[in-house]
C-alpha cells in the first residue's frame, strides 16, 4: 500500500477518438507544473495518478495540481491491490473514527471476482465490526469511503474530492493573443481563455513617459500571477507614446478613446500573424465604459482584417470580473495605483456612438499615420514569464 494522488480530467471525457491528443497534453502540462518535485505520473484507464513523491511535498503537490486547467478534481488516496483484504486494511485508515458513514464503490476492473454492491456491504460490513461507533447511513453520511478498482488488479481508497480547475488543457485549443492592461477586466479573460485551452502570448501597449516603469512593471507582476495558471507567457511590450500624442495633436477630442483602440486592434492583429495566433482577445465587458458600447466595439472591430477577436467577459457583471479576479489572485495587482495608456489624454466626453465614417476620418488627419502603426510593432519588447 503506497499514498498517492489521483487526478480526474474535466471535459476529455466528452472527446471522441481524438481524446488521446487531449490526454497527452495534460499529461504534458502535469508534468511541466510539477517539474522540480520529484514525483511519478502515470496514465491509468481514465485517471492520472501522482506517486513516489516525499510526504512533505504533497500539499505542494495538490496547490500546484489545482492550478491545471483540464483537471476536474483530485484526491489523496491509498493504492493497493484490488485483493477485498487489501481494500480492507486501506478502508480502516480512510473511515472516520465515529459517526456515520457509506462505503461507495467504482469497479471499472469487471473481470475482478465481486460486484461494486458486494464488495461495497463487504467492507461496509468489516468496518462496522472493527468500530462499533460508527454507524452506516447510505443516504446522507458525514463520511465516505470510496473505493475506485481500476485495471490491471489495482484499487485506490480514499474519503475526500478538492475540485481543480477545470476547463481544458492549455495548448489543446491553439495559440491565442490577449491584450493585458494593469486594470482589472483583461487578467480575467486572460485567465478564461486560458482555461478554454488557448496557449497565450500577451500583448500590452505602454506610453512612457506618461506611464511609468512601475506601471509596466504591474503588468508583467500580473503575467507572472498568471502563469501559474497559463505556463509560461511570452509578454509583448509596444511603445505606444507617438501614436497617442498624433491622435490627441491631430484627431476631435471626443474620438480619442476610439481611435486609440483603433489603432491598438490594428498592431495587435500584425503581432498575432508574426506570432501565429489564431485569435485576439481582450477585456471588454459590454456598455462598462464608453469604448464598449455596442457601436464602439463595431467600429474598433472594423479595422480587422481576418482574425477573430474574443470577448469573453461581455456579459459579466463588475463584480462577477472581480470576484475572479479575487479568487485567481490578480485583485491586489490589478488596483495598484499606476495608470495605463488608455488613462493618457482622457476627453471630457468621449463619443459613445462612434461611426467608422468619421473615425476614418479623423485618422486621414495624423500625417504618416500608417507609418506609426507600423513603426510601433516594429520596435515591441518581448519578455518572457516566468523569467529564466
Amino acid at each position: 500500500m503506497d499514498r498517492v494522488i489521483i487526478i480526474r480530467y474535466s471535459e476529455i471525457h466528452l472527446k471522441g477518438k481524438n481524446r488521446a491528443f487531449f490526454e497527452n497534453i495534460l499529461k504534458r502540462n502535469i508534468i511541466s507544473k510539477l517539474a522540480g518535485i520529484t514525483h511519478k505520473t502515470d496514465f491509468c484507464y481514465g485517471r492520472y495518478v501522482v506517486s513516489d513523491y516525499a510526504e512533505s511535498d504533497e500539499q505542494a503537490i495538490v496547490s500546484k495540481l489545482r492550478q491545471v486547467f483540464g483537471i476536474f478534481s483530485l484526491s489523496i488516496a491509498f493504492r493497493t491491490t484490488a485483493s477485498v483484504d487489501d481494500i480492507y486494511e486501506a478502508a480502516k485508515i480512510i473511515c472516520p473514527k465515529s459517526g456515520t458513514f457509506r462505503v461507495t464503490v467504482n469497479r471499472a476492473d469487471k473481470t475482478l471476482p465481486y460486484t461494486s454492491v458486494g464488495l461495497s456491504a463487504e467492507i461496509g460490513g468489516r468496518l462496522l465490526e472493527y468500530n462499533s461507533s460508527l454507524e452506516v447511513d447510505l443516504h446522507t453520511p458525514k463520511s465516505i469511503v470510496y473505493i475506485d478498482a481500476r485495471d490491471r488488479n489495482t484499487a485506490y481508497v480514499y474519503s475526500d474530492s478538492i475540485a481543480g480547475a477545470g476547463g481544458m488543457p492549455v495548448g489543446s485549443a491553439g495559440r491565442g493573443l490577449t491584450l493585458l492592461s494593469g486594470g482589472i477586466d483583461s487578467p480575467v479573460s486572460t485567465y478564461m481563455m486560458a482555461k478554454r485551452g488557448l496557449k497565450l502570448t500577451a500583448l500590452h501597449f505602454w506610453s512612457y513617459p506618461y506611464t511609468s516603469y512601475e506601471a509596466r512593471k504591474k503588468v508583467l507582476d500580473l503575467a507572472k500571477i498568471l502563469s501559474d495558471y497559463t505556463g509560461n507567457m511570452s509578454v509583448i511590450v509596444v511603445p505606444f507614446t507617438e501614436i497617442q500624442e498624433a491622435i490627441h495633436a491631430h484627431a476631435e477630442s471626443n474620438y480619442m478613446i476610439t481611435l486609440v483602440r483603433r489603432a491598438m486592434m490594428r498592431i495587435a492583429e500584425m503581432i498575432a500573424d508574426v506570432n501565429r495566433c489564431g485569435c485576439i482577445i481582450n477585456g471588454e465587458d459590454l456598455g462598462q465604459v464608453a469604448s464598449q458600447t455596442l457601436e464602439s466595439i463595431n467600429v474598433t472591430n472594423s479595422v480587422i482584417k481576418h482574425t477573430p477577436v474574443f470577448r469573453p467577459l461581455i456579459g459579466f457583471d463588475k463584480i462577477d470580473i472581480i470576484d475572479i479576479a479575487q479568487r485567481i489572485g490578480t485583485y491586489e495587482t490589478s488596483v495598484k495605483p499606476f495608470e495605463d495608456c488608455c488613462t493618457v489624454f482622457l476627453p471630457d466626453s468621449p463619443v459613445t456612438k462612434p461611426t467608422i465614417r468619421r473615425a476614418e476620418a479623423n485618422e486621414a488627419k495624423i500625417p504618416n499615420y500608417d507609418e506609426l502603426i507600423v513603426k510601433a510593432a516594429h520596435n515591441a519588447e518581448v519578455f518572457v514569464i516566468p523569467e529564466k
